[in-house]
């Protein structure tokens, strides 16, 4: 395979000191940027995981909520559960805040300004069991809400791995290639220069001390 050189380079020692200067620079990039893609993926995987393990307590959660719920309408009716439930209360605007998870900026939900909802109508008309539902489901609401921001860091990490990814190819696989092939081609030009001037000073000097016999 022919090795491909940056196009349009001269063969100079000036141009060989800038290719040197950005290989340098290229290597170095090249590891921090595998540095940040380990650290990355590192980050996705532990992000997977608590979203899983929320995920399996959500269910759990449900469940039993729906369990609750259930039993409440055995008590008391479905049409008198219905009938109190129209009393909730809708959610208060959300807050937000922003994380940076090496250099990846992801929105998040502000869960400490969410307070659980607490029951709007009158106790004397309602059961245990429908107190407990409804506790039940206000608890899972704020894990719910955990749960959409840890979707959304997934998707905001994966793009970012996905991109630092192709940048580490790049390099590794273009840019530096390029930069060591076209090191060598003008260290060979430049060699191959020195030879010739050399020789032609041979010839130089032996034509010179030719002249110096014969006078």
């Amino acid at each position: 395979m022919v090795e491909q050189i940056i196009e349009g380079v001269s063969p100079t020692r000036m141009e060989l000191l800038d290719i040197r200067k950005k290989l340098t620079l290229a290597e170095k990039g090249h590891k921090l940027l595998e540095e940040k893609r380990d650290a990355l993926v590192e980050q996705f995987f532990s992000v997977i995981e608590r979203r899983n393990t929320l995920s399996e307590e959500i269910d759990g959660a449900l469940q039993d909520a729906f369990l609750s719920l259930i039993q409440a309408q055995m008590i008391m009716g479905e049409e008198k559960v219905r009938e109190l439930s129209s009393f909730s209360k809708e959610l208060d605007d959300l807050s937000f805040k922003t994380d940076n998870i090496m250099g990846v900026k992801i929105p998040k939900i502000i869960l400490e300004d969410i307070q659980p909802a607490k029951p709007s109508y009158d106790f004397s008309t309602s059961c245990a069991k429908l107190d407990d539902a409804q506790q039940q489901f206000s608890g899972i609401l704020v894990n719910l809400l955990e749960l959409a921001d840890l979707e959304g860091g997934i998707k905001s990490l994966a793009v970012e791995i996905e991109k630092t990814k192709r940048r580490v190819n790049v390099l590794e696989n273009t840019l530096i290639p390029k930069l060591y092939a076209t090191r060598k081609y003008i260290e060979m030009q430049l060699e191959e220069r020195e030879r010739e001037d050399f020789f032609r000073r041979k010839r130089i000097k032996a034509v010179m001390e030719s002249k110096k016999v014969k006078t």
